[in-house]
This record gives structure tokens, C-alpha cells and sequence, in this order.
């Protein structure tokens, strides 16, 4: 089978080392032949800086050495993300890579701690997470392989520049045989009788021909839109947020483990720590504010000297009615945006293709339902994410500006106001087999932004009151005496993968 690539960029490449990491490309037993066409003269949206701990996944999926591609990509460790100002002014709160507490008897932690709260004898939720405590006071350390131990409830991210990752992963493809072609498409054929992708004519002739297409074109969808119309699902009314503003730092001694998220008036703001840089932005929406406004107030709050002028990213958020249609697929942006709040842009990109490898077809005729089951799984994932992010916007009691009564006032969709009110009948977060976000992340988003739970699994009375109290402050305890011998995140960082920074690659990030 012929598989092209239009499209360079993180996802295009994410793409292509997954194929040519897991398949014998440029071998006579290989299954497929698999070319990337992408032009140099294209500039390419510089999303995922901030990334989910299933990166770590993708990369160990492809066999990369961890300290490696740190150097390589000026990458930090990531724990968590602190919000503040979500919900109400003055909140500050981390959804957490990790658990509260541990089970015990059988039932979830959230449970004991919403019994004894009742009870008026729980400490904040938060001091029973490993991760938020060292993220708090910017710590790290690899987590235990021991999962009895309190110090295995927690895993990790990255923080790193995406133009170094696609360059990375584009070194490790061509490695292994991956064919790449310079050059702009002029012009797209079909097959006259199925209406599918025949070939892409370059600017400079080239025919390239291919049984299946992978559509990373950015927004633009070259394949899947342009010439195919599978149609966009729009979903701004939940997510009104339709541009953003990003703009480098310098690097400050403030070297946290965690990204940064702030609610301001009419959106919010990043801040993601790498080792030779600081990324900023503003998300917002413009029917709350104007680009000059938002630019100002994203040049007041920043915390180091900028390196640049902003760049402006404009955006609908929403996703293809199908991510996979005729002989075409549609990977990362092509495919749909939902904003960064939660960095989730590179797990739909990693979760699409490890989707895509799963069902590979195993001749050029590709049977249909190969394409309905990865539509289905993937609409899955991308209804999940929403339905997350969505929270962050309707819970909130914010009646400073405009964007937080409408986002309070909106129609959520029905599957967000079931969770939530299973949340608040019984402490309960339902734990699905497919989709992205586990319990922990609801329970620290809804009590992070008070949606309380008024009730608790009766299993949980299992255990008695006193005996209850000693497990609770005793996990309490284990958890500030690990974290107090964590190393710094930043001394970790400088002994396991700190490269010093050079003038030409202050330059480079100023660019």
C-alpha cells in the first residue's frame, strides 16, 4: 500500500515515526510504502508545547531515549497544571498527572475524603496527591515502579519547543526509510468512478500517486476538506475562545514542574517553563475583546523580557464530521482544534494514529468499515476532551466580565451534565474503557471549581471513623516526607538532560 503524508509540522512527522518506527519501511516484507510531501516555504502552527504524560507512551512506543530527545527538544518535566482565577477570582488549583490518595477497602479515595470532610476532619483535598505536592513546590523525581508505594500514584509529561520535536522525529523517520519530498501541491486528482484521492501534482510536475492519503495540513484540510468536503462540526457555542496570541520569554528563575493557566477576562493565558525559553499566549475570545486589547494584556502579564512580537492564531474549534473519508485520513489540525487548555492537542494527533496502525488495512482496497470504526473511536475521543474542557468554562461563579456569564448561562451537552450531577449525587466519575481523562481529573477540576459532592459510596462506611483519620493523615504524612527528598525539578533537569544555551539558539527561539 502507497501512503502519503501531506504535511510536515509536529503532526505529520508524530506521523510518520510511528509508521516508520513500528513498520519495515524500504524492506521487501514491508506493508507499506510511505512518503511525506511537505514545502519548507509553509510555516507551520507551533501547537504542544505542554503535553499529557501518554507522550511519554508514543515515545517509548518508538524505542527514543528519553534523556535524548530531552536534550534535543530543551524539554522539562511536566506534573500537572495549575489554574487560577477558573471558577472564581482569586481560585488557584492543580488538576494533577496523578491520584488522590489510594483506594482503600476497595473504594475510591474520593469517597473517604468527601466522608471526611462531611465529618469536618479531612485535610484539602490536594495534600493527598502526590503530584500537586511537588509540583507546588517545584519538585521531581521518576515515579515508583512499586505500585504499593504512595510514590508510583503519579506519572509525568514534557514541556518542550514543537519545531524541535517534528525536526527530531523527521531525523528519526528518514532514518529508518521514510521518503521525504520537498514541494507544494499545484493541483489534487480523483478517481473519476469513487471519487477518491488519485494522486497529489506538485508546483514543480511530480505526480504522486497513492492508495491511501494522510491529510496534516493544518486548518486548511487541503484533502479532506477542499477536495473531499467531509463537512466541520462546530462547536463554538461551548468553547467560544477563537483566537490566541503566543509570543517566547526568556527564561525566568520561577522553573516550575507544572504549565501554567490563567482565566483572564475574556480567555487565558499559558505559560510553559522549557529549559532555554518561556512559551506564552493568550486564548481568547474576539467577540469579547479586541486584538489590540488582548495583545496588551498579554504583554503586561508576562513574567520574563519577550523575544518576539506575538504571532496571532485564529481558530474554530470543532472537529470533521468524519476523520476518515473515502481513501483519506486527517490527522491533527486537519482534523479539528480544540483549544489548548488542557494540552491535549498532541494526544488526539498520538491517539489517531496508534488508532490508525491498530486497523491497518491489509490491501490497497480498503474495506469501509475499517474507516467507520476509527471514525467512531476518534469522535469518541474528541467528545470526551470537549466535554472536559467545557467544564472548566460552565463552572464558574466569575460576574467580572462578559465571557464567564455567558459560558455560565450556556446549554452544556447532555453527557457533561450527566457526570456532573453523578458528581454531585455520589461522588462518582464514571471510568470508561475508551477516552482520555480519568477520574482524578474530574474530581480535581469539579472540586477545584466547587461542584462538591454531597454524597459518597456507602462502602466507604466500611471503615470506621477513627481508623478512617489514622489512614488519612498517615498517607498525608508519606506524602510530605517523599516529596521533602524530591530533587528540584530544576537541578533534576540540569543533571539528566540540560543543554546550556547558546547564542544561536536564542536567536533560534527569538525567530
Amino acid at each position: 500500500m502507497r501512503v502519503v503524508i501531506l504535511g510536515g509540522g509536529t503532526s505529520g512527522w508524530m506521523c510518520a515515526a510511528a509508521l516508520s518506527g513500528v513498520l519495515k519501511l524500504g524492506q521487501k516484507d514491508s506493508l507499506l510504502d510511505v512518503r511525506l510531501v511537505e514545502s519548507a516555504e509553509i510555516g507551520t502552527v507551533g501547537v504542544g508545547e505542554a503535553t499529557l504524560p501518554q507522550i511519554k507512551d508514543f515515545n517509548d512506543y518508538l524505542g527514543i531515549n528519553e534523556a535524548e530527545f530531552m536534550r534535543r527538544t530543551k524539554a522539562t518535566f511536566k506534573l500537572g497544571i495549575e489554574l487560577r482565577d477558573w471558577g472564581k477570582l482569586g481560585n488557584n488549583y492543580h488538576h494533577p498527572f496523578g491520584a488522590f490518595g489510594m483506594p482503600m477497602a476497595g473504594v475510591e479515595f474520593q469517597h473517604h475524603w468527601t466522608r471526611a470532610n462531611a465529618l469536618g476532619k479531612a485535610a484539602p483535598l490536594e495534600d493527598y496527591c502526590y503530584a500537586i505536592q511537588a509540583a507546588r513546590r517545584q519538585k521531581f523525581d521518576f515515579p515508583s515502579e512499586d505500585k504499593q508505594s504512595i510514590k508510583s500514584t503519579f506519572s509525568y509529561a514534557y514541556h518542550f519547543d514543537a519545531g524541535l520535536y517534528a525536526a527530531f522525529l523527521r531525523e528519526f523517520s528518514e532514518a529508518r526509510g521514510l521518503k521525504r519530498t520537498e514541494g507544494k501541491v499545484k493541483n489534487v486528482t480523483l478517481h473519476s468512478d469513487s471519487g477518491n484521492i488519485r494522486s497529489l501534482i506538485l508546483e514543480s510536475g511530480e505526480e504522486i500517486e497513492g492508495d491511501l492519503f494522510i491529510d496534516c495540513s493544518g486548518f486548511r484540510g487541503l484533502l479532506i476538506e477542499e477536495q473531499l468536503m467531509a463537512g466541520w462540526e462546530d462547536w463554538s457555542k461551548w468553547l467560544p475562545c477563537d483566537r490566541a496570541l503566543a509570543v517566547p520569554t526568556e527564561r525566568t528563575a520561577d522553573f516550575h514542574s507544572y504549565t501554567r493557566s490563567t482565566a483572564l477576562a475574556a480567555g487565558w493565558q499559558w505559560r510553559i517553563p522549557l529549559q532555554h525559553r518561556a512559551g506564552n499566549g493568550y486564548c481568547y475570545s474576539s467577540a469579547f475583546i479586541s486584538e489590540d486589547e488582548a495583545h496588551k494584556t498579554l504583554m503586561g502579564n508576562l513574567d520574563g523580557a519577550a523575544l518576539a512580537e506575538p504571532k496571532l492564531l485564529r481558530f474554530t474549534t470543532g472537529r470533521r464530521k468524519k476523520s476518515w473519508y473515502r481513501n483519506c485520513l486527517t490527522i491533527g489540525l486537519s482534523s479539528g482544534f480544540l483549544e489548548p487548555l488542557e494540552s491535549t492537542s498532541l494526544y488526539l494527533v498520538q491517539i489517531a494514529i496508534t488508532t490508525f496502525i491498530q486497523l491497518l488495512p491489509s490491501t490497497k482496497s480498503i474495506d469501509p468499515k475499517l474507516a467507520e470504526e476509527f471514525n467512531r473511536l476518534i469522535d469518541t475521543e474528541y467528545k470526551r476532551v470537549r466535554d472536559f474542557l467545557i467544564l472548566h468554562y460552565y463552572a464558574n461563579t466569575r460576574t467580572d466580565a462578559a465571557l464567564w456569564e455567558y459560558t455560565r448561562n450556556m446549554t452544556v451537552p447532555d453527557s457533561l451534565k450527566d457526570k456532573i450531577e453523578q458528581y454531585r449525587h455520589r461522588g462518582r466519575v464514571p471510568n470508561y474503557k475508551d477516552g482520555l481523562f480519568s477520574p482524578p481529573s474530574w474530581v480535581s477540576v469539579l472540586n477545584g471549581q466547587d461542584i462538591t459532592a454531597h454524597g459518597y459510596d456507602r462502602m466507604a462506611d466500611n471503615i470506621d471513623d477513627a481508623t478512617l483519620m489514622e489512614k488519612l493523615e498517615t498517607m498525608r504524612g508519606r506524602i510530605q516526607a517523599s516529596v521533602d527528598a524530591m530533587p528540584d525539578h530544576a537541578d533534576f533537569v540540569g543533571d539528566y538532560c540540560f543543554v546550556p544555551p547558546s547564542k544561536a539558539m536564542m536567536e533560534g527561539a527569538a525567530k
